[in-house]
């Protein structure tokens, strides 16, 4: 089968390509046509089809994925604009957190009728694909329309919730649509793959830690690559990915011109973004990783730690990273009401800044430092996060940043070369 349909031209999003060019010339002609936004200008793939009044979906039945983060240039949400234009969904899906965006980490906001526009919300985190599919053959949704705005990690669990869906729709034969959005953290691949003996609902499938792909791209690699073994060798009915206009691979999110809204509760800023893909590894520590603070993730601490975690860190010199010194006291969490010290990440420069290799020096640092403190998670979730007990083994055992970092060098290169024929955005 050809593993490049997805790259057809969209019968959704006028004017995009078709396969005779390539993507860096769709970017080109997306900015000199201007539509809607003008040269530098970058557009997601919801203003897209809402620019032409959501007219191609008029006479589907939609089911939309979604979440706070499916918002229009303007803010207006993408079922609000949907709903206003005439073009009803059957039914919305909310992912962790829910789909308003009221539940904290690990929470969903369960089954209710959407009181703004009186849709049907189903609870699609942690659902299997079996029970997806029951809910989208129950709400008679034709077609799912994807739209939540991922951060770049393997461990977050919005592309998961996607990839249930895909799996859903491949067994209902449904249509999957997604509307594209820029990978905050920028384009490029980073760190371990998972080993599929270590899958979970932070890791299903063996892609990078740092993917370094856009929804929309990776839901043709999920299609080509994994979708089949689970479905019995099936595909996608149908997959069409709107894509971003004006995104380059090297653009973060600062250089967008988008406004960044908080893709879950405890990702508040995009500068708490640039560090997640590294240092939510110390959810499987017994340090703080920062929630119940204003600055989770990049706030790092347990109590007892002292001002000789930031000396070792900095003495390191990271490019592109301050390692601050910082005192803090969780209101949720972790060490709830006691003092903790440790450090915040300060990203000094973000094209130099490695988010992975940094949350590696500070787990070595930190053992190093505090030995009676640091510890892993009795559980070993970290092995969970990191996608393998290679990380936990090799830290016991006393490597070094170097030597734990370039454990993964030969499949960083694999997923990287795996992933190539996928890419939307040069």
């Amino acid at each position: 089968m050809d593993r490049r349909r997805f790259l057809t031209a969209s019968t959704l999003a006028a004017p995009l390509l078709s396969t005779a060019a390539g993507p860096a010339t769709a970017t080109r002609q997306n900015e000199q046509q201007g539509q809607p936004g003008g040269p530098g200008r970058v557009t997601a793939g919801a203003d897209v089809l809402a620019a032409q009044g959501w007219r191609s979906l008029a006479g589907r039945k939609v089911g939309v994925v979604s979440n706070p983060t499916g918002v229009l240039r303007d803010g207006t949400h993408l079922v609000d604009s949907m709903v206003a234009a005439g073009v009803r969904p059957v039914a919305v899906f909310g992912p962790e957190h829910g789909f308003r965006g009221t539940a904290q980490a690990g929470g969903s906001e369960g089954d209710y009728l959407d009181p703004r526009t009186r849709l049907p919300v189903y609870d699609a985190y942690g659902a299997t694909a079996a029970k997806l599919a029951g809910q989208l053959t129950k709400a008679g949704v034709d077609t799912v329309l994807f739209d939540i705005a991922d951060i770049g990690a393997r461990f977050y669990t919005y592309i998961w919730t996607m990839y249930s869906a895909m799996h859903a729709a491949a067994l209902t034969g449904a249509a999957f649509v997604v509307l594209d959005r820029p990978n905050p953290v920028g384009g490029e691949a980073f760190g371990p793959t998972l080993d599929p003996a270590f899958a979970s609902g932070v890791g299903r499938k063996p892609i990078a830690q740092q993917h370094g792909m856009t929804v929309g791209e990776l839901a043709g690699l999920f299609d080509a690559e994994f979708l089949p073994a689970d479905t019995g060798g099936k595909r996608l009915p149908g997959l069409e990915v709107v894509r971003v206009r004006g995104w380059r691979r090297d653009q973060l999110f600062a250089e967008t011109g988008l406004q960044w809204v908080m893709p879950s509760p405890n990702v508040p800023t995009e500068q708490t973004a640039l560090a997640y893909p590294g240092t939510c590894l110390f959810e499987g520590t017994v340090f703080s990783e920062g929630r119940g603070t204003t600055r989770p993730f990049e706030i790092i601490g347990a109590p007892g730690v002292d001002w000789r975690w930031a000396e070792a860190l900095n003495a390191l010199g990271l490019p592109g990273v301050r390692l601050r010194e910082h005192h803090f006291v969780p209101t949720f969490g972790k060490f709830v009401g006691e003092a903790c010290g440790g450090v915040q990440v300060h990203v000094t420069d973000p094209r130099r800044f490695d988010p992975i290799r940094t949350a590696i020096a500070m787990i070595v640092t930190a053992e190093l430092a505090h030995p009676d403190v640091f510890g892993w998670r009795p559980d070993n979730y970290v092995d969970k996060l990191s996608g393998s007990d290679r990380l936990r083994r090799m830290v016991d055992a006393g490597a070094g940043v170097d030597e734990v970092v370039g454990a993964w060098e030969s499949e960083q290169a694999a997923f990287r070369g795996l992933r190539r024929e996928y890419l939307l955005y040069r």
